[in-house]
């Protein structure tokens, strides 16, 4: 159905608990980039908060290729959400009763930042005002709607004459900031939180290509001094790859501009991704019967 006329009921836990999780692939020239990876952490975060849709990851696969060619879309953003209902007729109001389904769309693609922001670098600050949710209390590998902390951070951004915030962990080191992982560069050597943040893929990309291009790479703790005297730092998400800084909490970095290195993995990415790097084509050439679909 049209996106504008999918809807759930406001009983159901999903709205009411934020008792979901989801994951979002793009596609890009007609291939979805890095499908199994999605799944594959789609299907973790499902485990882990004991969800069990009836649908198999292959099954999954499939709903997401028709979604997009029933669209028409070439350049697509795909999300796939896991939602807790209502308890069943008779059951105790507890999750263990209460079944879980699969919700699913595709819509044309639309990056986090626009082409300005790319072009001169976000502007960024550490939030003072928010901490990250501890990872003891809602696991950030397991993608969630739990987004209270990220929200307050980025006002804090707007009221500071920023754009994005990236929040820090009760110990001072830095997590992730609204939807994105962050890396920092310094002397040449590139670095990305260990804890307190989603495992994400365009992350995993990043680090690959680090391998690629002979870039050292290190997953660990980065504290928040490191990263506001660090050469160079950038953004990446599966919404828009991986976008720059040029100021963090007012700095100004590399003339206000982009760095070289995180220039270098930008057009990498791309590149690699044109040639078909972790590409699964959307099958176009399969035909559906809409009216069954209505029905």
């Amino acid at each position: 159905m049209p996106i504008s006329e999918a809807a759930i009921p406001m009983t159901h836990w999903g709205y009411r608990r934020s008792d979901v999780t989801y994951d979002v692939v793009s596609v890009h020239d007609g291939n979805f980039f890095r499908l199994d990876d999605h799944i594959n952490r789609f299907r973790a975060s499902m485990n882990t908060l004991r969800m069990h849709p009836r649908e198999t990851d292959e099954e999954i696969k499939q709903i997401l290729d028709r979604l997009v060619r029933l669209a028409g879309l070439k350049a697509s953003y795909v999300a796939m959400d896991c939602l807790r209902a209502t308890p069943l007729p008779g059951m105790p109001r507890l999750p263990q009763y209460t079944p879980c389904y699969i919700a699913a769309f595709a819509v044309p693609w639309v990056n986090l930042v626009t082409d300005e922001m790319y072009e001169r670098g976000v502007h960024m600050i550490i939030a003072k005002e928010s901490r990250r949710i501890p990872v003891e209390c809602v696991e950030p590998r397991v993608k969630n709607f739990h987004w209270g902390d990220l929200t307050r951070a980025q006002f804090e951004a707007a009221d500071r004459g920023a754009e994005f915030a990236v929040l820090l962990d009760f110990e001072g080191n830095i997590t992730e900031g609204a939807g994105f992982n962050v890396f920092s560069i310094t002397d040449g050597k590139v670095a990305t939180p260990i804890r307190g943040a989603l495992d994400g893929i365009t992350r995993k990309s990043v680090i690959e290509l680090c391998g690629m291009l002979g870039i050292p790479c290190e997953v660990r703790k980065v504290s928040a001094q490191e990263f506001l005297d660090a050469d160079e730092i950038f953004m990446c998400t599966t919404a828009g790859g991986i976008m720059p800084v040029s100021r963090i909490d007012g700095r100004i970095m590399n003339n206000d501009r982009p760095g070289p290195i995180s220039m270098k993995l930008k057009e990498a990415f791309w590149a690699e991704r044109a040639r078909g790097w972790h590409a699964t084509p959307v099958d176009y050439s399969k035909t559906d019967d809409l009216a069954a679909i209505a029905a």
